[in-house]
């Protein structure tokens, strides 16, 4: 018997053990005998008991619930090394079974033989607590689609309570159960949908039986979310000249992850001195001649993915004068601005100009409007037959 099951029965007896005792006859002057209804777990060790009331010696009879005789008073009968006569007393008689499995369920009978004869049944029951739960993938999880899990106890008795549990929170399945004999097969099934970031995300099956006490059997399982590859090619920082030397890595996620890195370079080959170790790519002694886009592919069986970068190697002397250029373009810029402003200022400046004697023009003009005589003067001119007058403008 195992160490837990013998503490269970030791510790839980009233829970265990059902004593209930059912006296079949109670006669004040005559012999009785009675029996104890015994529960216990599977593999452990059951004790069935018979009390004798006013016992003259007469034959004690043990039988199995098959009424196959176990012990004749407290003689073995049965050749099943599993029950031993542990107390033969006037007042008690007591056997164990070992290593107890669920057929040898049933009435144990207690047989008193005298003139009347007395009997009495002791019940033994069974109980299956379940193992630690298996976990089995209906279908496999791909990004964007569903993945169907199956949670299962194939024996147990009474039935396990099994649950889907996920983030302390428990996720609602469809829970069937199966007989087998007197166990039965209890399953939880559930339909989640996935993503790329559930890949790795924990989940677990617990179940849960009266002879656990409280405790719980739990089968822990992570989510095998299948996607496509992602493909990033880190690039170096700064310029890079002649002579310099270059190491490009290429970050590769995906589930199955991608095990053949391919570098290539775009409508030419990869220069002579280039190595490749995976997802890196290595170049010395750099030149010109190296100039390109190299590009960086993987694939895996839900899809392939690429990403590339354009290598300018600069002559040393080139990349000095293109630095030094740009002040002297940075001046011109401001020198242009500057002339362009002027014009402005003198575009303004004359339109204002010629608005403002426009103005001064109309004026005259109105003055003359007000004296109608003075006006008729300047336009005819002076007429010598009429002599001169005078007009007070």
């Amino acid at each position: 018997m195992r160490r837990g099951q013998r503490s269970l029965l030791l510790s839980s007896t009233p829970s265990l053990l059902l004593r209930s005792l059912v006296l079949l006859s109670l006669c004040p002057r005559g012999q009785a005998v009675q029996a104890e209804n015994v529960t216990v777990l599977e593999g452990g060790t059951a004790q069935i008991s018979c009390r004798l009331q006013n016992y003259d010696g007469s034959i004690v009879v043990i039988q199995n619930p098959r009424r196959q005789t176990l012990f004749f008073n407290g003689t073995r009968a049965l050749k099943d090394d599993r029950f031993q006569m542990v107390l033969f007393t006037p007042r008690l008689v007591r056997i164990t079974l070992t290593n107890v499995s669920v057929s040898d369920e049933g009435g144990y009978f207690c047989q008193l033989y005298t003139d009347d004869t007395h009997h009495q049944v002791a019940t033994l029951s069974v109980v299956v607590p379940p193992e630690v739960p298996t976990v089995e993938v209906k279908t496999e999880a791909v990004e964007g689609g569903e993945v169907e899990l199956t949670c299962m106890s194939p024996r147990s008795k009474p039935p396990a309570t099994l649950r889907w549990v996920r983030d302390r929170r428990e996720i609602a399945g469809v829970i069937s159960q199966q007989e087998n004999g007197k166990t039965v097969s209890v399953s939880n099934t559930i339909r989640i949908p996935v993503e790329r970031k559930d890949n790795g995300a924990a989940l677990s099956c617990e179940a849960s039986h009266p002879a656990l006490v409280g405790q719980k059997r739990v089968r822990h399982y992570s989510l095998d979310v299948h996607f496509a590859p992602t493909v990033k090619i880190i690039p170096p920082q700064g310029i890079l000249r002649e002579g310099d030397s270059l190491s490009l890595t290429c970050s590769v996620t995906g589930n199955p992850l991608p095990r053949d890195i391919q570098w290539s370079r775009v409508n030419d080959t990869l220069p002579e001195r280039a190595e490749k170790t995976g997802n890196i790519l290595q170049m010395s002694r750099l030149s010109q001649s190296h100039n390109g886009t190299y590009l960086c592919q993987a694939h895996n069986n839900y899809g392939r993915a690429a990403d590339h970068y354009t290598l300018l190697v600069y002559d040393p002397g080139a990349v000095v004068e293109t630095h030094s250029a740009v002040p002297y373009a940075v001046i011109g810029g401001i020198l242009a601005l500057l002339v362009f402003t002027v014009i402005c200022v003198l575009i303004v400046t004359i339109w204002c100009s010629v608005r403002q004697k426009g103005s001064y023009l109309t004026h005259e003009a109105s003055g003359l409007d007000e004296h109608g005589e003075v006006q008729e003067a300047f336009l005819n001119g002076n007429d010598a037959s009429q002599g001169k007058k005078e007009y007070l403008l």
